[in-house]
């Protein structure tokens, strides 16, 4: 079986809300999905101590090179995070395409990815919109005090 995730993050990769406002905006996601027919499996907060990759697991087919245009493998930017983990949001990289450095957060990604060092994910999200609308995406921002940015994600 797979699973499907609204992923949720700071529009600057380096802010971090206070424990609170996390929990405040967990309680509000879970909300939006509550009721009979509109159930999420989990939402949870999760505060990580360096810039880590959010992203959108299989919905991810194509990376390319912000300098030349060129495409670059999944298997190549798998193999970064092989190497590093998951906590490699603010390394710059020598793209194989070109061979020019860039940040790994300029890439450009077929499905948005993201960089953080916190997250609120629902899990599994179910109703007949799937993904967060821009009121309930101002509402987010607005509880947790900064803008956000929405990643969906399925593996």
């Amino acid at each position: 079986m797979s699973d499907n995730y609204i992923r949720l993050i700071p529009a600057d990769k380096n802010w971090q809300p206070a424990p609170e406002a996390a929990a405040s905006v967990a309680a509000y996601v879970t909300g939006l999905f509550s009721g009979s027919d509109d159930d999420v499996e989990e939402v949870s907060g999760e505060f990580y101590d360096e810039v880590t990759l959010i992203d959108a697991g299989e919905n991810t087919t194509r990376i390319t090179c912000p300098r030349c245009g060129g495409d670059i493998s999944l298997e190549w930017f798998l193999g970064l995070v092989e190497e590093h983990g998951e906590s490699i949001g603010d390394r710059d990289v020598t793209v194989p395409c070109c061979h020019e450095t860039v940040p790994l957060d300029v890439l450009r990604y077929d499905w948005p990815v993201g960089f953080a060092r916190f997250e609120v994910c629902a899990m599994n999200p179910t109703r007949d919109k799937y993904e967060l609308d821009a009121a309930e995406l101002t509402q987010v921002a607005a509880l947790l005090g900064h803008p956000v940015l929405q990643i969906l994600a399925h593996y």
